[in-house]
């Protein structure tokens, strides 16, 4: 982890918070980072940028951190350094600059700018935010199945005890 706004080395993980969730992009170097952005999303443009979560494709885009955060906050992330070894940043940054410009596949699940980053640095393409919003579904789901079957339960009973 690191804190808001800290130097980012070359390699590095940047999470950049925008209202809802995290973008997430790759430091290159010399203020510049490589994320994948649908088409329709702008720089900076943090809640006009959740609409983008509908395209089916995103170009993977070079631009100056600075200009893709805008007024948001960010933060060095490279949160997996313990549980997998990162490459090279030589390497990540290769990789990364070899894919600018590109028309990528893009699905909110399985192939958004959070599994982008991972699988350059790790290449382990993972989500955290998407397992942690299913869970958070799921446990949500649960509670309201649980209320329900209760409430016809005490409805029941109600009924019997009349």
């Amino acid at each position: 982890m690191g804190a808001p706004n800290q130097e980012p080395k070359p390699g590095d993980l940047i999470e950049i918070f925008r209202p809802f969730y995290s973008h997430w992009a790759i430091y290159v170097g010399d203020g510049y980072v490589v994320h994948l952005a649908p088409p329709s999303e702008l720089a900076g443009a943090g809640m006009t940028s959740i609409l983008s979560a509908l395209s089916e494709k995103a170009i993977v885009k070079k631009e100056l951190l600075c200009h893709v955060a805008g007024s948001d906050k960010y933060r060095v992330n490279n949160k997996h350094d313990d549980e997998y070894q990162p490459l090279p940043p030589s390497k990540i940054i290769q990789q990364a600059e070899e894919m600018v410009g590109q028309e990528v596949p893009y699905k909110l699940t399985s192939k958004n700018c959070e599994h982008f980053v991972n699988a350059l640095r790790y290449r382990v393409a993972r989500s955290d935010q998407v397992r942690d919003a299913i869970t958070t579904v799921g446990i949500a789901g649960m509670g309201l199945a649980v209320g329900a079957f209760l409430g016809v339960m005490f409805s029941r009973n109600k009924k019997q005890k009349q």
